[in-house]
């Protein structure tokens, strides 16, 4: 088993990556295709692979395709990428998809948000805390959506909670990111995770968050690892260069609907012939216009 302090080593330098989730045409898990996927980006070089997180529709799956997504992961990626897991929704919910994950496998767990309802600090602590003693293995909080922690209720969770080893803001709050790093200083790994995250990697690396996770590695994963090894070199003449050629274009596609952010790497991967099948509903497919403006941005990115 992968230690929660080797699992904080892990995900503390290089590029992260959320392995979209394959599904047929009648729209269920397609575990051969999805181990195909995993197989042709294992070697581009991320340093772990989240399966059935945001970008892998974890909110969509059923528990028993949960089950089979993560073991089909962690099958695949033995020996070549550390395979962690999403878990989430309510407290017994979420322990149960994280001792489901510790079972096959995974070397951690990222804790999505709790959905819906709005809780206190306290509720929100209690519902960590809960998920975090229900395993061995190490997790990492998303700090998004209702499930907001202040610095003073993640340090006294870090305290509670020996294997809580990474914090991951998908909020953006730069007061919030700024206190809560110099409050926990080198007790948590932090991982930038908004949406389309290479827009912020510059300013989120000023911060003393230098790790992030890509979602268009999904379909550009050369490009992809292009720009993140641009931020770490402090190469601005090339990460200016993809901004302006294809990030800031890809924001014009991916802001035209709410879910958009997974849709359109979905889209991606289709385009460049690793085809994963339509969304599940409440989200929806790119339209054909939009898919044709995708494909023009990618055919200029080159070859992957």
């Amino acid at each position: 088993m992968t230690t929660p302090q080797e699992l904080k080593s892990i995900v503390s330098e290089g590029l992260l990556s959320f392995p979209v989730t394959d599904f047929d045409q009648n729209g269920d898990f397609n575990a051969k295709s999805y181990a195909a996927r995993l197989e042709w980006l294992a070697p581009y070089g991320a340093t772990a692979l989240f399966a059935a997180g945001g970008t892998g529709e974890f909110f969509s799956l059923a528990p028993q395709e949960y089950s089979d997504v993560i073991r089909t992961a962690v099958q695949t990626c033995a020996g070549k990428v550390p395979i962690l897991a999403g878990a989430g929704g309510p407290t017994r919910t979420a322990i149960a998809y994280a001792q489901e994950a510790e079972r096959q496998g995974a070397k951690g767990v990222l804790l999505l948000p709790h959905y819906l309802t709005e809780a206190s600090q306290d509720g929100i602590a209690a519902h960590v805390e809960q998920v975090c003693k229900s395993v061995n293995i190490g997790v990492i909080v998303y700090n998004r959506a209702q499930s907001r922690l202040s610095a003073d209720s993640l340090a006294r969770l870090a305290d509670r909670c020996p294997n809580l080893v990474g914090f991951k803001d998908g909020i953006g709050d730069i007061e919030a990111m700024v206190r809560i790093r110099r409050k926990l200083g080198d007790r948590f790994s932090y991982l930038g995770g908004l949406p389309t995250a290479e827009v912020y990697a510059a300013a989120y690396r000023a911060l003393g968050v230098p790790v992030y996770s890509s979602a268009v590695f999904n379909f550009v994963p050369k490009m992809a690892m292009e720009f993140y090894r641009a931020i770490a070199a402090g190469d601005s003449d090339t990460t200016n260069r993809l901004l302006d050629d294809f990030f800031l274009p890809y924001l014009e596609i991916r802001n035209r609907k709410a879910g958009y952010a997974v849709s359109i790497v979905k889209a991606g991967a289709k385009l460049v012939g690793h085809d994963a099948g339509p969304v599940r509903a409440p989200l929806t497919d790119l339209t054909g216009e939009e898919l044709e403006m995708l494909g023009a941005l990618i055919k200029k990115s080159g070859a992957q």
